[in-house]
């Protein structure tokens, strides 16, 4: 589970946006182990804040859905620190960023191959990638954890499920072929939220419920956010669910 959160801070002019943030991580009630990864990195430069969120849920049995998502979510920090940074720095445009993150997932889904035939397993996980640079947002994702844009008109899902149902992915990141990655970009104002999250964080809970709970105007610190996910996760877990739960919650403020 690779769940860290950085801020590095560089001379120069900053622009005013920033972020609230936090993190759910919890292998759940009944579950072994858990086979989510998160990650959530955020770096202050002379072009503004820049932040990275993933969410990725292993599958494929328990120790290869860990080793899954783990993978994932390594070679995605280490992107976004040696690539997604330099690339901002350098003024690249978005769909370079974009085909940057596109030849990473080839290559991570490469990797997955040859260790599964290795291995004689299979193996993956979904991956709901977010990128926050200023007002901009970008969204990568594979398999069914979802993305959420929350603001005053309510619980916008950002994402498609690709799946045929519980625990049927039509499309991963792993061993089993090569999927493009659905790709998203839209601007926030001040006063907005996203979730990332795995789906046994909101499968036993409505969006509504969901909405209400994580209202951004409502949420003026990280401490609260992090009451409020827990709070979800609890109520989960009330209700049956058996799954790991994992959610990241960014909040735009000037």
């Amino acid at each position: 589970m690779a769940r860290i959160r950085t801020c590095v801070i560089e001379r120069g002019h900053y622009r005013r946006m920033q972020y609230l943030s936090s993190v759910y991580w919890c292998r759940g009630s009944e579950a072994e182990k858990n086979q989510d990864s998160v990650a959530l990195h955020q770096v202050l430069t002379r072009r503004g804040r820049v932040l990275m969120a993933a969410v990725c849920d292993g599958m494929g049995g328990i120790i290869s859905g860990e080793v899954a998502s783990g993978y994932a979510a390594e070679q995605l920090q280490e992107w976004y620190y040696s690539e997604l940074l330099l690339m901002i720095r350098k003024r690249k445009r978005f769909w370079v960023i974009r085909r940057s993150l596109d030849r990473l997932v080839f290559h991570m889904q490469r990797q997955l191959q040859r260790y599964a035939v290795q291995k004689e397993i299979s193996l993956g996980t979904t991956m709901t990638v977010l990128v926050v640079w200023e007002k901009t947002f970008l969204l990568w994702h594979l398999g069914d954890s979802r993305a959420y844009r929350l603001n005053g008109r309510g619980m916008q899902q950002l994402t498609t499920d690709h799946a045929l149902g519980e625990g049927k992915l039509t499309k991963c990141l792993g061993s089993f072929g090569h999927f493009i990655p659905e790709h998203k970009m839209g601007v926030l104002e001040p006063g907005e939220g996203i979730l990332l999250c795995s789906d046994g964080f909101r499968r036993r809970v409505s969006k509504q419920e969901m909405a209400a709970s994580l209202y951004p105007r409502e949420l003026a610190q990280e401490e609260q956010i992090g009451r409020r996910l827990k709070e979800i996760g609890r109520v989960c877990m009330q209700r049956g669910e058996k799954d790991n739960l994992s959610a990241i919650y960014v909040r735009t403020m000037k």
